[in-house]
């Protein structure tokens, strides 16, 4: 039986990735409806840890999960890591004596409680006692009410959640509330200013940027544009140099590494690491993202008959977050480089094949089942059992790109 895992990162104050909550369907042909809420929070505890590993699915970072009363009750959290997990208390859960005893017995162990969708009702008083982390939905509540919980629980030692934080004025309200963690999706819109120029280093990047997509690749251009970045040059000899080559001699030539890659690697390779290095430490997250849109996008090349194509795809996925990544609008930085016409119409109006695509990336990524079936029937897949696996193969490829490209950073 296939399984599909979706995640969403829940961000700190300085806009790291704090955690990421898991989020579960049962599968392709009877995604979840709502009705089956007991057998959703079950089955996404067992396959996290059986199935996918939860080094695949958060990198080391926390894991939040939605737990029913069933599930509480029956301690299924227990298979767990403590230090990675968050149980979230769902808000259709009364605490009563089995399910207070459940969440005493998970706080003894070292669990981390939140509650979820959170609604102050007195009788939920034993729950507060108990959680360490209060999550309001931004999109249902007031802002009185809001302020309200936050000036109520934040004394009493609890960190409020801001979630449905869909743009930046909300996520800097939220802050000045005093909200420690925020989740989602304002991070992928930034706030443009229309006004702001590229950085010097950043418009350096966008160049090499430009030449890799040009139709026939220069090699010696690129090589003097990698040359004048010491960075980029470090980061591409410990690359060709590493073991997964294998070459009996060193490589100590950048000419030489860029030939030796071979034009589908270099691009493949210089897509990462520019993007990686336009990106602050803030923006790591996005730059995961991206890569894993990246990955997953060009192994969907084979199942759409796109095989010639394989490399268009992976930058179409590499693309879609670079305006968040740049702070500058999509349309302008397209505009600069020079990819094909229907991965330009893909990214900017979600049109084409390569279009449909691209929806099909991103409802795996936010977990949106219910939009999938229509976007199978429109590429005219008759069979999507090995796409859930293709996505978690783009996960684990991107934690561990993402994983090289820190330690190159770091010795850099």
């Amino acid at each position: 039986m296939d399984t599909f895992i979706a995640r969403q990162p829940i961000f700190d104050e300085n806009q790291d990735v704090y955690a990421y909550e898991l989020l579960f369907r049962s599968g392709m042909e009877n995604y979840f409806n709502g009705d089956n809420l007991d057998q959703a929070s079950s089955k996404v505890i067992g396959d996290s840890v059986l199935v996918y590993g939860l080094d695949v699915l958060t990198a080391g970072k926390k894991a939040f999960y939605n737990v029913t009363r069933e599930t509480l009750v029956e301690e299924y959290c227990a298979m767990l890591p403590k230090d990675q997990t968050v149980v979230e208390i769902l808000e259709t859960i009364d605490p009563d004596p089995e399910t207070l005893a459940a969440c005493q017995r998970l706080k003894a162990a070292g669990y981390t409680i939140a509650l979820d969708d959170f609604v102050y009702e007195e009788k939920y008083q034993p729950f507060l006692a108990l959680a360490s982390i209060v999550k309001v939905d931004f999109l249902l509540s007031s802002k009185e009410e809001q302020r309200q919980m936050a000036e109520l629980f934040i004394p009493r030692g609890i960190k409020m959640l801001a979630e449905k934080v869909e743009t930046w004025e909300v996520y800097q309200e939220a802050k000045a509330m005093g909200y420690t963690y925020f989740q989602g999706y304002y991070f992928s819109k930034p706030v443009i200013m229309s006004s702001k120029d590229i950085p010097g280093f950043k418009l350096h990047y966008l160049q090499i940027l430009q030449e890799i997509n040009k139709p026939d690749l220069d090699f010696d251009r690129l090589e003097n544009i990698i040359k004048e970045e010491m960075s980029l040059s470090y980061k591409l000899l410990r690359y060709i140099n590493s073991a997964f080559f294998g070459w009996q001699v060193k490589i100590s030539s950048i000419g030489h590494a860029l030939v030796l890659l071979g034009q589908s690697e270099v691009k493949k390779w210089a897509s990462l690491m520019t993007l990686a290095s336009m990106a602050d430490s803030q923006k790591d997250e996005l730059v995961v993202q991206a890569i894993v849109r990246a990955k997953f996008s060009e192994s969907l090349a084979l199942v759409f008959h796109q095989k010639a194509r394989a490399q268009d795809l992976f930058l179409m996925g590499m693309f879609s977050l670079i305006d968040a990544i740049m702070d500058q609008p999509i349309e302008d930085i397209l505009e600069k480089i020079p990819i094909h016409e229907d991965i330009k119409s893909a990214l900017l109006n979600h049109s084409g094949q390569f279009g449909a695509i691209y929806k099909l990336v991103l409802a795996y990524e936010q977990g949106d089942w219910a939009a999938i079936p229509a976007l199978n029937e429109a590429l005219n897949l008759n069979d999507d059992r090995e796409i859930p696996q293709l996505y978690v193969q783009a996960l684990d490829w991107a934690n561990q790109s993402f994983k090289e490209m820190g330690e190159m950073h770091a010795n850099a």
